[in-house]
């Protein structure tokens, strides 16, 4: 194949010049000027042509392919793959359960503590009282009471003031996050802010709402206001997705003069704010970016990591008078939950089922959270009482890659922080570590020392 001449005008593009270069990539594509299997010109190459830094066409380059546009080989170049873009995801979010023998830390699952036994006894009594409305379309009116109880369930979180025409419901917290773009995004190609390592789900949800993603820099309490300013000036953002109660992999959580500083700056550039709170903690009295900013702020919860997941059940409390907007966005999309789903989950609320499953859960949570940090606390870990996961930056002689094979190798699986990062992001050398409530405490014990023992014993020693 032979490399394409190409030297697009990116002065007719507004904005950072990589995303002028991916925009004029994307365009140059579609309409056929660029072929299928067409090798672009390397990254020096295309700066020197254009006048830009190779990191520019660097980033670009890493765009197009993130959206399915390029494909990239190690020794061969970079080449056109497709006119367009591919919308679903290039990984899967949710994890395979691991049949191997090994002992699968991936995915923080709950453990079995009566939610069978609860959902059981829903369902018999649910038997005897379905009627013509299981026959109908499901509505938002008919949600009101479970709205209600979902204002129940959230009474000792620091929200600032809310009511059940605040809610919508969804399925699951990726569902929202999706719901909650197609409700802020505007424009052919708007910018969604992120922290630099975080959950996959926002930029799938982002791809799909064929936006553009970028990773802001962070520190030991989460996102750092000045680097937030800076990509805000950049890159005229409209949405900012975070973390600041449990962030999502590196378990940080933000003080509330960093939340006060991120909210101050949301207001200054009129960005809408989705809040993350599916890894809510056990308690916590600080109060949210959403007590913080209601009229800006989207939180996001579910049922997944504290009761079920596979109910499929969450929730957002929308900004101030935006209760109706929400709704509506989930009306278009799939009119209401499906009644089965909604009448459980109400239930479970009304019962009182579901606040015991919570409390149980978070019991045998803080006993893995012990053995865990028996084992891996002299190391630099990141962990917080409640949270499902710990974060373990490797000592010296170990690269994030080569510590998840070799635990593998081991028979025990951990995520690495690259799989949090964006395609152009960089990750530090880290695991996150997933309290499995689906093993038992001696499986999760064996697995802790199995880490540590590696830990103990890095492929090489950079002393040396």
């Amino acid at each position: 194949m032979t490399e394409t001449i190409w030297k697009p005008d990116l002065a007719q593009y507004p904005g950072p010049k990589y995303l002028a270069l991916s925009r004029a990539l994307r365009e140059a594509i579609r309409s056929g000027a660029m072929a299928e299997g067409v090798q672009l010109p390397t990254v020096r190459d295309l700066a020197w042509s254009l006048g830009v830094t190779p990191g520019t066409v660097s980033r670009a380059y890493a765009l197009a392919t993130q959206e399915g546009l390029l494909a990239a080989t190690v020794g061969r170049g970079t080449f056109v793959a497709a006119r367009e873009p591919r919308l679903g995801p290039t990984q899967p979010l949710v994890i395979e359960r691991e049949n191997g023998g090994r002992i699968d830390l991936r995915a923080p699952r709950l453990p079995e503590v009566g939610q069978e036994a609860a959902i059981a006894a829903v369902l018999r009594d649910l038997a005897g009282k379905v009627g013509p409305d299981w026959v109908d379309y499901t509505t938002q009116r008919a949600e009101q009471p479970l709205r209600t109880a979902v204002c129940d369930w959230l009474s000792d979180r620091m929200l600032g003031a809310f009511g059940p025409d605040d809610i919508a419901l969804t399925a699951g917290g990726q569902n929202a996050i999706s719901l909650i773009l197609l409700c802020c995004l505007r424009g052919d190609r708007p910018v969604v802010l992120t922290e630099e390592l975080a959950y996959p789900g926002f930029r799938h949800a982002a791809r799909l709402a064929r936006a553009d993603v970028v990773g802001v820099e962070t520190d030991a309490e989460g996102m750092i206001p000045e680097a937030l300013e800076a990509a805000c000036r950049r890159h005229g953002a409209q949405v900012l997705c975070v973390t600041p109660e449990a962030q999502n992999p590196t378990g940080v959580r933000m003080s509330v003069e960093r939340r006060e500083k991120i909210v101050a700056l949301a207001r200054h550039f009129n960005l809408q704010v989705i809040e993350d709170d599916c890894y809510s903690l056990s308690e916590s009295d600080w109060p949210t970016l959403r007590a913080l900013a209601p009229e800006r702020v989207w939180h996001v919860g579910s049922l997944s990591k504290t009761v079920s997941a596979a109910l499929r059940f969450g929730y957002v409390v929308c900004p101030a008078g935006m209760g109706e907007t929400g709704r509506i966005t989930v009306q278009h999309a799939y009119f209401a939950l499906a009644k089965p789903v909604s009448d459980i989950c109400l239930a479970l609320f009304e019962s009182g089922a579901a606040a015991q499953i919570r409390a149980r859960v978070a019991e045998e949570l803080a006993v893995k959270v012990e053995t865990v940090v028996a084992a891996l606390g002299r190391y630099d870990l990141t962990w917080q009482p409640g949270l499902r996961f710990a974060f373990l930056r490797l000592p010296q002689g170990w690269r994030g890659s080569t510590f998840v094979r070799e635990a593998e190798a081991a028979g025990v699986l951990v995520r690495s922080a690259d799989e949090y990062a964006l395609s152009h992001g960089r990750a530090p050398h880290a695991v996150r570590i997933a309290f499995a409530g689906n093993i038992s405490p001696d499986e999760f014990g064996r697995a802790m020392a199995t880490l540590a023992g590696l830990l103990a014993r890095p492929p090489y020693d950079p002393a040396v």
